[in-house]
């Protein structure tokens, strides 16, 4: 059973980088699309990046295109978030979630399991 976790979260000062991480302790994301996702306080869950089960195909929001970069490692069942010239706007909680059917998705319905969300907040 796939088991998210995320990390890497924190207070980043604007231009500033962080990297998310996601840990599968289930062990079996690897075989599975997964994505990130972003809740800003007071709105609704939005797509941030996805990325296939072999890692050759990915998806970003127009939002972060260019500064964001998604990636995986299977042998260690462990997807990434690269966040790069951070925006105050980018403040959020992150989710990351494996996707069990399908290609490549951007809509959180199309997820079957989720983590419990990291922190990051970005100071102008």
């Amino acid at each position: 059973q796939v088991q998210l976790v995320e990390s890497g979260g924190g207070l980043v000062q604007a231009g500033n980088s962080l990297r998310l991480s996601c840990a599968d302790s289930g062990r079996t994301s690897s075989r599975y699309a997964m994505g990130w996702f972003r809740q800003p306080p007071g709105k609704e869950r939005e797509f941030v990046a996805v990325i296939s089960w072999s890692g050759f195909s990915t998806n970003y929001a127009d939002s972060v295109k260019g500064r964001f970069t998604i990636s995986r490692d299977n042998a260690k069942n462990t997807v990434y978030l690269q966040m790069n010239s951070l925006k105050p706007e980018d403040t959020a909680v992150y989710y990351c979630a494996a996707r069990i059917r399908g290609f490549i998705g951007t809509m959180p319905s199309e997820y079957d399991y989720w983590g419990q969300g990291t922190q990051v907040a970005v100071s102008s």
